[in-house]
């Protein structure tokens, strides 16, 4: 009993950490912040007779978003409004929220998102020349609700705002893992949350092709494993996300990636056949024939289908991680280049680009690719998607070519939102000019899906995109990193009314672990490791493939653990000030940590998967016990000794040994506890 009840008041203290700061401490919770906000000290009292209108309203789309703003903000406060759906008749003379604007925009690049928004005592606005403006701007007056003891209620403020960068996009891989249509849609809602503007979806890959192809068949029927879209799914996807102001970008990744295409059409391979899906992660051979016409007849057909299908002005080719093996192995490629003076693979590469160019041009698509298409010889009519680095964007911008950023927004590398959030598409020593910085178009996450799953993937993608989209949207002086965190909070909590799963599925993931017993202690544990970070999952003693379990503790971890972070923060503050408030807090956190041990080794009797983690669980307890000698020893005048700094020292560096994949969050903390004490 007494570890269940240190568990619950280790889980408020650290709650109270994330969540506890009073509305009248912060400067605002909005994500992104906007361009200009003003709040003037009053406040909008919520009813149930609240009421949207239009103004005109006549726009089927943005009376349906606005519906659904309502039934959001009903879900969030259980106010039964008057109001069912905001529809052509419904009139304006006692409304509460009035939107206004000026034309239908065009879910384009460029497109004008601006809005005004501004809330008084007794009525609300928001105003926009295209409807797209009301949609973000309708997404900021959800976010303003506040509560306090006589219910809800809206702070009177006065908004202006508008976007940094126009391509603020995430890329979501459904090739290596196949994502249903009830994944995208939620993370389209999600998107347009937090005012993000292009979806991007990676459709081929080594692993599988996703998409319905009526004129060349067999690449879904041989290339899929039965799971792709179909054109109808595709048009709902697309209207789906078109009604919410956002971009779809279909990503068909040529000339390396391809096995399954060429699973289905081996002849136009540069070596002989047959092959089979891939089902191993990594970077493989087979690889499209530039050198034939019949390649190029068949992209022809394939990209007019595709052309017709997707709405979106841009096309994306991929052309990245070409290794040319197979280019070198075949006699034919070889002599062809010889004879055209093709002196190396990236010559050969952009050559095939330019053929392809040409045909994306024919179908009044224009082109975009990963930054290996960046050769000297290519048009500058062309994207560049940098994924290496700020160099080849820059160098691609200062010859006139458009680009977004992508490198430093790997959310699939496990790294913290701090990271991504002070990542920049236009650094603050940019050696652009003003003029050059027009060609950067903004940036795109990018969710691969070598170790993500449905059921996890949310929590790769949320909440850290929040920042990202943060980045993307306000101005590039916001970059205030603790009160990000903060923010942050509030808004992924708010997005699973979206039905995201990024924080309900984490529990259940551990009810399954623990084979349905308690799941406090595991949970203490898990609550404070990651993932391991880039690329070392696959190198950690397990190869990983396609058919892989992704439900081990590893993958119900989140990828930035917020419970190590507070500790961290508050074992900071308690070695600056010797606070006795935060050391009390800080001892009821690691007394949880110390108890907890035992009864996860109760638990791995009966759950072998999470056997792998004991030796963790015991770091976490050791580490803990040295803690609270630290905290104890400081408030009591203690000289530590050299002897036993160095020996305490050793086991935090024992504990940074990852174990199922993971690693301990909290060694920066300890570390730094360790270090703090007097010696002699």
């Amino acid at each position: 009993m007494k570890s269940h009840i240190l568990a619950l008041i280790f889980f408020i203290l650290i709650s109270f950490s994330v969540y506890g700061e009073s509305p009248q401490m912060r400067q605002h919770n909005l994500m992104p912040t906007p361009s200009k906000i003003e709040f003037t000290g009053n406040q909008y009292r919520l009813d149930s007779t609240f009421v949207i209108s239009v103004e005109p309203n006549n726009n089927r789309v943005l009376n349906e978003y606005a519906t659904r703003v309502l039934r959001r903000l009903s879900g969030r406060t259980g106010l039964f409004f008057t109001q069912d759906f905001i529809t052509e008749k419904t009139k304006s003379a006692s409304s509460g929220l009035i939107l206004k604007f000026q034309r239908e925009g065009k879910v384009k690049l460029g497109e004008v998102e601006s809005y005004s928004l501004t809330i008084e005592k007794n009525k609300i606005s928001i105003n926009a020349e295209t409807d797209i403006g009301l949609f973000r701007g309708l997404e900021t007056f959800l976010q303003l609700l506040e509560a306090d003891e006589k219910g809800y209620y809206f702070p009177t403020v006065k908004i202006e705002d508008s976007p940094r960068f126009p391509w603020r996009g995430l890329m979501i891989d459904v090739s290596r893992h196949f994502m249903p249509i009830e994944m995208l849609k939620r993370n389209i809602d999600a998107m347009a949350a937090v005012k993000m503007n292009v979806l991007h979806l990676h459709l081929s890959e080594d692993q599988g092709f996703r998409v319905e192809c009526k004129s060349l068949p067999k690449l879904h029927e041989l290339g899929s494993d039965g799971l792709y879209f179909t054109h109808e799914q595709i048009k709902e996807i697309i209207k789906y996300a078109n009604e919410r102001g956002i971009r779809v970008m279909p990503e068909f990744d040529v000339p390396g990636h391809s096995t399954s295409w060429l699973t289905a059409y081996p002849e136009l391979a540069s070596l002989p056949g047959p092959y089979t899906i891939e089902r191993n992660w990594g970077v493989f051979d087979p690889t499209f024939n530039p050198t034939i016409e019949e390649t190029y007849i068949f992209f022809d057909k394939f990209f007019k289908e595709m052309s017709e299908l997707f709405n979106d002005e841009f096309m994306h080719i991929g052309g990245d991680e070409n290794n040319g093996k197979q280019w070198n192995q075949n006699p034919s490629i070889q002599k062809f280049m010889k004879e055209n003076g093709i002196k190396d693979n990236h010559e050969l590469q952009s050559y095939f680009n330019k053929r392809l160019l040409e045909i994306l041009t024919k179908y009044n698509k224009k082109m975009v690719g990963w930054d290996e298409i960046f050769q000297p010889d290519m048009p500058n009519n062309i994207v560049i998607q940098s994924w290496r680095g700020q160099k080849s964007l820059v160098e691609s911008a200062q010859k006139g070519y458009q680009g977004i950023l992508s490198n430093g927004y790997y959310i699939d590398l496990i790294q913290p939102a701090e990271f991504h959030y002070l990542n920049d598409p236009i650094t603050a020593d940019t050696p652009l000019s003003p003029e050059e910085q027009k060609f950067i178009l903004g940036g795109e996450a990018t969710m691969w899906a070598e170790l993500v799953t449905n059921e996890t993937v949310d929590s790769r993608i949320w909440p850290r995109t929040i920042a990202i989209a943060e980045r993307f949207w306000s101005p590039g002086n916001v970059r205030d990193v603790d009160d990000m965190y903060r923010r942050m909070e509030r808004i992924s909590f708010q997005m699973e009314e979206l039905g995201l799963t990024h924080i309900s599925n984490y529990e259940m993931m551990l009810r399954r672990l623990t084979n349905n017993q308690n799941i406090i202690p595991l949970k203490n544990l898990v609550d404070v490791v990651e993932p391991v970070k880039l690329y070392a999952r696959h190198r950690q003693g397990r190869k990983y493939t396609q058919q892989s379990p992704y439900t081990r503790v590893v993958d119900a971890a989140r990828p930035e653990s917020m419970t190590a972070r507070n500790f961290n923060k508050l074992v900071d503050e308690f070695i600056l000030n010797k606070n006795e408030e935060v050391r009390t807090e800080l001892r009821f956190i690691l007394l949880g940590w110390v108890d907890s041990h035992d009864e996860f080794l109760l638990i791995t009797k009966s759950s072998p998967v999470i056997q792998e983690m004991t030796k963790m669980s015991f770091n976490l307890r050791v580490l803990a016990e040295t803690g609270l000698q630290v905290l104890d020893g400081s408030m009591n005048g203690r000289i530590f000794s050299e002897d036993w700094k160095s020996k305490k020292l050793k086991l935090v560096e024992d504990a940074k040994i990852p174990y199922g994949q993971t690693e301990l969050a909290l060694i920066p903390a300890f570390n730094k506890l360790i270090n703090s004490v007097q010696v002699k």
